[in-house]
């Protein structure tokens, strides 16, 4: 299995600057995939950033140039930066892995998730 824990949400003024973390522990070399998603109030989770194994980095349209998710897998610590939020960043954000190319899903789900941090963005 793969643990995820959040940490470093919170509450800012637009314009503002935070930074999340992710730990992961467990089995992390089933991980094909790590990610950054979030989920505001009404709407459906949507992914803002994410990492593959091998590959470029990804990042959602409407957080370029303002988000940067970075990585030290040799730590397991998964990061996203986010400069100038809007209160349309407010959401609950959450770290993610994928396992789905793995041959370790003959044994684990295909994704674990964390439990997720909120940021909030008043204007």
């Amino acid at each position: 299995q793969v643990q995820l824990v959040e940490s470093g949400g919170g509450s800012v003024q637009a314009g503002a600057s935070l930074r999340l973390t992710c730990k992961a522990s467990g089995d992390t070399i089933c991980v094909s995939t790590w990610g950054w998603y979030r989920q505001a109030p009404g709407k459906e989770r949507e992914l803002v950033a994410s990492i593959p194994r091998m590959g470029q980095i990804y990042h959602a349209n409407s957080v370029k140039g303002r988000f940067t998710m970075s990585s030290d897998s040799a730590a397991n610590l998964y990061w996203l930066q986010m400069n100038s939020l809007n209160p349309e960043d407010t959401a609950i954000y959450y770290c993610h892995a994928d396992l789905s190319q793995s041959p370790c899903t003959r044994i684990y789900a295909t994704e674990y998730w964390g439990q997720g941090t909120q940021v909030t963005v008043a204007t």
